[in-house]
């Protein structure tokens, strides 16, 4: 096994604060606030980078044009760039994605786009606004639209 694979596979078993020391050791500043996984995955490519070598100018510079044409974030950041990286929630689907709902027997269709939601016409920043919209009520916008089951209070 080549030493960047044991690595890799070594960051699966280290605790929280050994990660975050392996991250100011390869990234040269403290880790963001994440997911354990997401900085899992990310030390994984940082190593193969550092050993192998990163993207080609070509394609950065195409990913550059990409997320210019698609009006991300400035902020938003290719691997290897040093800015901050901002990452989508794993609950919502990708943009482009339609949620079908009914509710008093009419069909209500929301489409996902890359800075929120759309509804009837209009842009909207979250999917509870759209539900309190549909309902004239408070609605957890990811599990009236399915998203996310709803949670039982204990009583």
């Amino acid at each position: 096994m080549s030493s960047v694979v044991r690595q890799i596979a070594d960051l699966e078993t280290l605790p929280a604060a050994k990660l975050e020391d392996r991250w100011r050791a390869l990234f040269g500043s403290d880790p963001p606030a994440c997911q354990r996984r997401f900085l899992v995955k990310r030390l994984a490519y940082r190593l193969q980078e550092l050993a192998y070598g990163g993207l080609s100018e070509a394609a950065r510079s195409r990913m550059e044009e990409i997320a210019q044409e698609a009006g991300l974030d400035e902020e938003a950041s290719l691997p290897g760039r040093g800015r901050r990286t901002h990452t989508r929630s794993r609950e919502l689907p990708v943009a482009g994605t339609r949620l079908v709902r009914v509710w008093d027997d009419r069909r209500y269709e929301v489409t996902v786009t890359a800075t929120g939601f759309e509804f009837e016409g209009r842009p909207y920043r979250s999917l509870s606004a759209i539900a309190n919209a549909i309902t004239g009520g408070h609605w957890n916008g990811r599990v009236f639209f399915g998203l996310r089951p709803a949670t039982r209070s204990a009583d």
